[in-house]
């Protein structure tokens, strides 16, 4: 039990002092030099570490105050899986467009595979369509906005 506790830690040490707070140097020591992100978002569906790196780069210039919190994280294994809420505000250039100042609130779950202390694999789906929505770069369909759902 106390490896599956260790995993949980690598994985909350990630999201928070990487994702959360830039710190590229515990993204260095926690994902293994052969890392692969599987993410239907990222442009080729999977990422490597220096991808990964230049999203959460990318993320943090566009949404300054954007946090990921993680709402349950479950261990078994190698693995370690949570489920997520990301929140912030569009205050700079995003996927090419002008900062719109909205903010967003989204879901998303990611599995991690973490073997000797590094993560060796990750597989992610979070909403970016419900975010491009609320931030108003995507429209809602009528048929949603007309009903109130």
């Amino acid at each position: 039990m106390e490896q599956v506790d260790d995993n949980k830690e690598t994985v909350s040490r990630l999201i928070n002092e990487f994702v959360n707070e830039g710190n590229e140097e515990v993204a260095d020591e926690l994902l293994a030099p052969d890392y692969v992100r599987y993410d239907p978002d990222a442009p080729s569906g999977t990422q490597g570490a220096e991808e990964f790196k230049e999203m959460i780069r990318m993320f943090g210039n566009a949404f300054s105050d954007a946090e990921v919190s993680i709402e349950e994280i479950i261990g078994e294994g190698d693995l370690v899986v949570f489920r997520g809420i990301e929140r912030g505000t569009h205050d700079g250039e995003f996927m090419g467009h002008e900062p719109t100042g909205e903010t967003f609130e989204i879901n998303g779950l990611a599995m991690h595979r973490v073997e000797d202390g590094q993560i060796t694999a990750t597989w992610a789906n979070w909403d970016m369509l419900g975010m491009l929505q609320q931030l108003g770069i995507v429209p809602v369909p009528d048929e949603l906005t007309e009903t109130g759902e």
